[in-house]
């Protein structure tokens, strides 16, 4: 999907852009609206993903840069890149609903490795899933991320990142080289 053809423009989010960011992660990963996409976490965990306070958070950070993506004045995808020494975390990955499985989840990755690479001169893209997503897992495998075995636990009561449906969620690195 080539940014130009599609329209797409990509920038870094600001202030003004919070209540829309908020709720496009959410659509894409809680809920009834998350089940239009193939990437919704609906059957293992509820509640909220994110909350405008962690938004603004990543907008601020001097370390972090928040991709918003725009396709007809509104927008459509985001993520979290934050600059980590010699690698950068991926993060914050939303795509709308509607628009999942048409390559913009491929386009934004690459433009997030393009960037990350070209800026920051990071030599490797860092991301966490919760190890039971096994179709998102082989769509990042798919592009080029390993999996690592290197889990770190999910945290259970704190429902600012979600209440959990099972009692097995932990996160999963995933590691990708950028040369």
């Amino acid at each position: 999907m080539d940014a130009e053809a599609t329209g797409l423009t990509f920038r870094d989010a600001t202030d003004a852009d919070v209540d829309a960011l908020v709720a496009l992660i959410e659509s894409a990963y809680r809920g009834d609206a998350s089940r239009a996409g193939w990437t919704t976490e609906a059957d293992i965990l509820q509640g909220q993903r994110t909350d405008p306070e962690g938004v603004l958070q990543v907008i601020k950070s001097p370390r972090s840069r928040l991709l918003t993506v725009e396709q007809g004045g509104r927008i459509v995808a985001c993520c979290q890149l934050e600059h980590r020494g010699e690698h950068v975390y991926f993060g914050m990955f939303a795509v709308s609903p509607g628009q999942q499985g048409a390559g913009l989840g491929k386009a934004v990755m690459a433009e997030a490795e393009r960037y990350s690479r070209d800026t920051w001169g990071a030599g490797e893209m860092h991301m966490t899933v919760i190890s039971v997503r096994d179709d998102l897992i082989a769509w990042y495998e798919r592009r080029g991320y390993r999996r690592t075995g290197e889990m770190s636990p999910f945290p259970y009561g704190d429902e600012r990142f979600g209440v959990p449906q099972r009692a097995d969620l932990q996160f999963e690195l995933l590691v990708k080289p950028l040369v």
